[in-house]
């Protein structure tokens, strides 16, 4: 049996997930390889050690670099803000890791080619962790296009609605500064959308944007307790956001589709709000994350006096995860879409396979996300 011994960076929200993923790996898909979870690293000695032990993790680190340099790490899991991603990256890849990485794989498209050279080089593995694309009925969806399904596609429309900072209580944390996160909704939640249409539809070629900013400063956080939930008294110091808080754009597709993009936190009301609409002229497809287990199609070759949207129920649709999970009719969630992504990296590395989205996949969303803020600015369409 093969071992892959795995390094995660980060061990809140995101490293949480990951590191559910790789515990969970073996029981629900079967294989010749064993993850296992040697070592997690974060600033903080006591809250990593303590994530060590509730998340099943053999080791800790505080140093990033000792946990790369690590002769016995195999796979370096980067869950960190934007900001550090480069310099993690092309250190684990020197040091022949194979590396997975958090979205948006940087902050500009300068350093996402830095990245993707050092992987090329170093001819390791690497795939960005935009896990959406490993919801079964997007695969599903996936497939039903593949097989012309949708024939030729005219539209793609696309909603990713949150509402987590429409207080303005909440405090400036690091995913509402530029310098650390790059961009605000864009690359938060709209890098998610960008790589579905990118995935089911082809790439985009050109935008049309605006973005805005609705609450222009916020409290510090030296200046407020209770983190995401702490509200500022009178007078309180404050900074300034610099980051979009919403963004629209519209585009073309190599293809001649045209799109439709919405990303904001300041959707009242919506927590994790994921949907997508695709026409095509044989057909149509709907999806909603809020109800994951289900696919809207509407086959346009049926008779008219029965043509509509039919909602499918992929726990037994010919999706590429069906055999890991529960009979039909049992639903899976969220957090199954990053054990999905587990299995297809180990798998990629045993057969040394090209595994996606990776790096270059990335690098192309990156450049969408740097047009969308230029024709913002210049307030006109811009080629990718």
């Amino acid at each position: 049996m093969r071992e892959l011994n795995v390094g995660l960076i980060g061990y809140k929200f995101m490293g949480k997930a990951h590191s559910n993923a790789y515990r969970s790996l073996r029981l629900f898909f079967d294989g010749d390889v064993t993850v296992v979870m040697k070592a997690i690293c974060g600033r903080d000695r006591a809250a990593v050690k303590s994530a060590a032990e509730q998340f099943g993790w053999e080791s800790y680190e505080t140093d990033w670099r000792k946990l790369v340099a690590r002769p016995d790490i195999d796979i370096v899991d980067v869950s960190t803000p934007g900001n550090v991603h480069k310099e993690m990256v092309i250190a684990a890849a020197k040091a022949g890791k194979h590396v997975v990485c958090e979205k948006p794989l940087a902050n500009t498209v300068k350093d996402a080619k830095d990245m993707v050279r050092a992987v090329k080089q170093a001819r390791v593995k690497n795939m960005v962790a935009y896990n959406y694309r490993r919801v079964p009925a997007i695969a599903f969806a996936k497939q039903l296009i593949d097989k012309g399904k949708l024939g030729t596609i005219y539209h793609w429309r696309a909603v990713y609605a949150q509402d987590w900072i429409t207080d303005p209580n909440v405090p400036l944390v690091w995913r509402l500064r530029k310098s650390v996160a790059g961009s605000g909704s864009l690359g938060d939640i709209g890098s998610h959308i960008i790589d579905l249409a990118h995935y089911l539809i082809g790439e985009i070629a050109e935008v049309a944007a605006t973005m805005e900013t609705f609450i222009k400063e916020r409290p510090l956080l030296d200046a407020t307790t209770g983190g995401l939930s702490a509200k500022s008294r009178r007078g309180v110091r404050k900074g300034k956001v610099t980051v979009d808080d919403a963004v629209l754009f519209l585009t073309r597709s190599d293809n001649g589709a045209l799109g439709s993009f919405e990303a904001t936190r300041f959707a009242t009301g919506r927590k994790n709000h994921n949907t997508f609409e695709i026409n095509g002229s044989k057909g149509s497809i709907a999806f909603d994350l809020e109800d994951m287990n289900r696919l809207s199609y509407c086959d346009a070759t049926e008779d008219r006096d029965v043509q509509g949207f039919r909602s499918i129920l992929v726990t037994n649709a010919t999706h590429p995860y069906l055999a890991a999970y529960w009979p039909p009719g049992h639903i899976i969630g969220w957090e199954h879409t990053f054990i999905n992504e587990v299995h297809d990296l180990v798998q990629a590395i045993v057969r040394n396979k090209r595994v996606r989205p990776d790096f270059e996949d990335a690098l192309v969303c990156q450049k969408v996300m740097d047009a969308v803020e230029r024709a913002t600015k210049e307030k006109r369409w811009v080629k990718v």
